[in-house]
């Protein structure tokens, strides 16, 4: 259900325990889907489900001293959940606030962005696993561990003062990064087809709270080019189409220009980051839309760039790609060969990019091999269909 993180973040607000809020989302789905005719208000319903779910099971905790206090809480305000929750705060969303909730600096920063995914994003934990590279039951004891951290440590399941946000702003935009990477890998919207647009909205929202953060800037307008060109990714068929190909008359220029106005703001700031580079590298693509032409020169450059701010396999991986447009196939294969393979061993990019290399080469059948490793690593619908044509004009010759 699409209104999941949502109300999840508004119990989550309530309850404060992030276990407690899921298992009461929970018990409310099972409701609905006992009843012979849905609710015509079904979110109000659930969330008014949902909260006596998480009374009840309080008060069945009676041995517990503070139980009767926290039922009493929740169950302020009276019956009518109809609408959703009003928690006047400085950030006026409850989804944003809990994010910033669960980055609490107390635990790292890897783990934090996870649960804030899960919890908060509610991306599955397979698509979570796929963006940080690591395996599923990896990634799922990392969020159990994240969750037991904040209920143990007695972290405050409260927003912090302004002065303090900053500490948790690296994370905070890390989970927007993240969850918007794992929205456009799903470019049919399988997991959800409101995530992308809902990520646009949360890193509008933050670039607006934090006018002064050149990052958040950057990373709005990151987001803002990416959603730019989404009507552009499927062909008629629903396979993805690679920016390469993609017909830039299709782009969304409206948001090219909300993103560089954004990028001048951050210029200005005089305080250059990472994601000032990433954005930097998607609007020298955009250009593509008004010359015709992509300089590849220019985004090697800021790849380069991008490797002394951010080094990773996966920024290494983009960079091989830039440099193959440069110099070729063969210096680009070379690099991908100094990657860690163990790191990258979930790493679907990198077999789709060996693909590419190796057919460039002319080495149809280790490119073969390639897409099969990354067919069987079960893509998103939109780039499986696109692999498995790559794959069928391989084997045509």
């Amino acid at each position: 259900m699409a209104a999941r993180p949502r109300l999840v973040a508004a119990l989550a607000a309530r309850l404060r325990d992030l276990d407690a809020a899921e298992d009461a989302f929970g018990e409310a789905m099972e409701a609905c889907l006992a009843l012979d005719n849905p609710p015509d208000r079904l979110e109000g319903w659930l969330m008014t489900v949902a909260r006596r779910k998480a009374v009840d099971a309080i008060r069945k905790e009676a041995a517990r001293a503070r139980a009767s206090e926290a039922a009493a809480l929740i169950d302020e305000g009276g019956q009518d959940m109809g609408d959703v929750i009003e928690l006047p705060e400085a950030i006026p969303d409850e989804r944003l606030r809990l994010i910033f909730i669960c980055c609490h600096p107390a635990i790292g920063i890897e783990a934090r962005t996870a649960l804030a995914l899960k919890v908060v994003c509610g991306l599955p934990v397979s698509a979570i696993a796929r963006v940080f590279l690591t395996s599923e039951p990896a990634m799922f004891q990392r969020i159990t561990r994240a969750k037991t951290k904040v209920r143990e440590a007695g972290i405050a399941f409260e927003l912090p003062e302004r002065r303090h946000w900053g500490e948790r702003l690296e994370a905070v935009l890390l989970t927007i990064e993240l969850a918007y990477t794992a929205a456009y890998q799903d470019a049919a919207g399988e997991i959800d087809p409101e995530l992308s647009a809902e990520i646009e909205r949360l890193a509008a929202m933050i670039a607006d709270l934090l006018p002064e953060e050149p990052e958040a800037l950057a990373l709005a307008s990151l987001v803002m080019l990416a959603r730019s060109r989404e009507a552009a990714r499927l062909d008629e068929i629903g396979a993805m189409i690679p920016l390469s190909k993609q017909d830039p008359s299709r782009w969304d220029f409206e948001a090219i220009e909300q993103a560089r106005t954004w990028m001048d703001r951050a210029a200005c700031l005089e305080r250059s980051g990472p994601y000032q580079i990433m954005a930097a590298i998607q609007l020298t693509h955009a250009r593509r839309a008004f010359d015709g032409e992509t300089d590849w020169r220019a985004i090697l450059s800021l790849y380069d760039v991008l490797m002394q701010m951010r080094p990773g396999p996966m920024v290494a991986l983009n960079r091989a790609l830039a440099l193959a447009q440069v110099k070729g196939p063969q210096p680009a294969i070379e690099v991908l060969s100094t990657l860690p393979i163990e790191r990258l061993r979930n790493a679907r990019p990198l077999h789709v990019a060996n693909a590419h290399l190796l057919t460039c080469l002319g080495d149809r059948e280790a490119a073969a091999t390639a897409l099969d490793e990354a067919l069987a690593m079960n893509p998103p619908r939109a780039e499986r269909l696109f692999l498995e044509r790559c794959r069928i004009e391989l084997a045509q010759g």
